[in-house]
Parts: structure tokens; C-alpha cells; sequence
């Protein structure tokens, strides 16, 4: 059971109850504004996540496949590595610049409560960081500034919370980082091999020490990132199945919201239906009829 401290400090019970003098005019984004959290931090993160791609690019095509004799072997795994580490960087810029689902500021005045038609006795939940009527499942980001529906949690390295409307860009992030991590460590191993059989000064245009340190850092930065990368894929795949993000179970929350199957909720975040879409960070996902606050009475 989840404690009821943190939730009752934002607690309202009914629309009169609400001060919305003590809150800011409602604030109104633009439909077609661009979403971007201005956050040192995690601006420096999203850089260095695309410089170590590009690094690992520059690596894959110039140290180990144009210098290859084999041509086959070289347009196959370059067009390859290069399309996965394309979709990564495309997935990592939907992740970082979409809406995650954050709730409109400033709403919690008299005349949005009464809008809601809410029944005697019902609750409502108010945030008073940003002075927004809270949905069920919505939790505040202090870096993001807001409440986000069905956060996950805040990632610095995609610079923007993980939440309703973006955690499948996220889950794509995860998973083509681990691809092509894979990938460029089975290259590694081969190049290698391959290296140790010719002379060192054919096998690459670098001279050999080069080669090697940049093989090797390489090897360090795939291995590292095929780790992390792949537990974060498990585990919001993991979540996604189970309609319990990652805030709900560190918080261990009670689950007030109606149980689905783990396909219907992979549509929920994938869309509807199962199509090649899925795995495109360019299309944005249909949700059709799945409806993510139906909740147990």
C-alpha cells in the first residue's frame, strides 16, 4: 500500500476548496511548439550521447569497413550499422523533443473544476509546484517543472521525461543503442582477428597503434553501452506489460486502474495496430481505442 503523506499535501476535495488566486493565469502551449527542456545537465547529456554515436560511426566506417577488401562485407555492414545509428539519433530526437504529456499549467482555477462536473465527494488532486489540476497517474518533475501523465521517470541522456507520449521513442532509443553496440563489438572481433592475421599496416589507414587504441575505445564504449542500454529496454518493456511505470513501483502505489492484457497495453504505447510503425521513431503512434485512465471503481 502506498503511503498517503505525499499524496494528501496536494489533495483538494472539491472545487471550492482550490485558492486560484494564489495561482498563475492557465498557461496555453501552441500545438505545433517545439518540446525542449532547457537543462544544462541533461543538454550536455544529449550531446555526448550523439557525439559517442558519431564516434562510433566514424570508428565503424573509416578504421575497420572502407579499408576492407571485401567489398560485400563492407556495403553490407555499412549500410546496416549506418541505418540502426540513424534510427537511434532519429528516436533519441523524438524522445527528447515531444510532449511526454505534461498537464497544462495554472488549470487548477474555480471555473476548470467546475468544468469537470466532478460528483459530490470526489477528489481531485492538486500540484501546488505548478498549480495544476493533477490526472490520475501524473506525477510532478522537478527538472521538467511540471506533472507528466504516467511518468516514468526524468533521463538526462534524452534530456526530457519519459512519460505517456514519448516513452515509446524511448523504448526505440534503448533498443537500436543495443543494436548497434552489438553490431560494432562482433566488427571489433573480426577486424581484430583479421588484423592479427594480415599486416597491421594494411588492415586499416591509421597506423597501428592508432588502430588499436581507437579499436579499443571502441570495444570499451560498445560493451558499455550494450549493457546499460539493454536493462533499460528490458526493464520499460517490462514496465509497459505489466501498466505500472517505473515511479509506481519504486512508490509501490495501489493500482486503482483497470488491468489489460500485455498486448493491449504494448498497443497502448506502440499504437494500434501492429505494423511495421512500431519501429519507426518517424511515426507518431495511433492509440485507436486503448484508453489509459480507465480505472478500477
Amino acid at each position: 500500500m502506498r503511503s498517503p503523506v505525499p499524496r494528501f499535501r496536494d489533495v483538494e476535495r472539491q472545487g471550492s476548496g482550490l485558492q486560484p488566486v494564489q495561482c498563475l493565469p492557465p498557461y496555453h502551449e501552441r500545438q505545433n511548439n517545439m518540446w525542449f527542456i532547457q537543462d544544462v545537465c541533461g543538454i550536455v547529456c544529449a550531446i555526448i550521447t550523439w557525439l559517442l554515436v558519431f564516434f562510433a560511426v566514424f570508428v565503424v566506417l573509416f578504421v575497420m569497413l572502407i579499408p576492407s577488401k571485401n567489398l560485400t562485407y563492407s556495403l553490407v555492414n555499412g549500410t546496416l550499422f549506418n541505418s540502426l545509428a540513424f534510427l537511434a539519433v532519429a528516436s533519441h530526437f523524438r524522445a527528447m523533443c515531444t510532449d511526454p504529456g505534461a498537464v497544462p499549467k495554472g488549470n487548477a482555477t474555480k471555473e476548470y473544476i467546475e468544468s469537470l462536473q466532478l460528483k459530490p465527494g470526489q477528489v481531485v488532486y492538486k500540484c501546488p509546484k505548478c498549480c495544476s489540476i493533477k490526472p490520475d497517474r501524473a506525477h510532478h518533475c522537478s527538472v521538467c517543472k511540471r506533472c507528466i501523465r504516467k511518468m516514468d521517470h526524468h533521463c538526462p541522456w534524452v534530456n526530457n521525461c519519459v512519460g505517456e507520449n514519448n516513452q515509446k521513442y524511448f523504448v526505440l532509443f534503448t533498443m537500436y543503442i543495443s543494436l548497434i553496440s552489438l553490431h560494432a563489438l562482433v566488427m571489433v572481433v573480426f577486424h581484430f582477428l583479421y588484423c592479427f592475421e594480415d599486416d597491421w599496416t594494411k588492415c586499416s589507414t591509421f597506423s597501428p597503434p592508432a588502430t588499436v587504441i581507437l579499436l579499443i575505445l571502441l570495444c570499451f564504449e560498445g560493451l558499455l553501452f550494450l549493457i546499460f542500454t539493454s536493462v533499460m529496454f528490458g526493464t520499460q518493456i517490462h514496465s509497459i506489460c505489466t501498466d505500472e511505470t517505473g515511479i509506481e513501483q519504486l512508490k509501490k502505489e495501489e493500482r486503482r486502474w483497470a488491468k489489460k492484457t500485455k498486448w493491449m497495453n504494448m498497443k497502448a504505447v506502440f499504437g494500434h495496430p501492429f505494423s511495421i510503425a512500431w519501429f519507426s521513431p518517424f511515426s507518431t503512434p495511433d492509440h485507436g481505442k486503448a484508453d489509459p485512465y480507465q480505472y478500477v471503481v
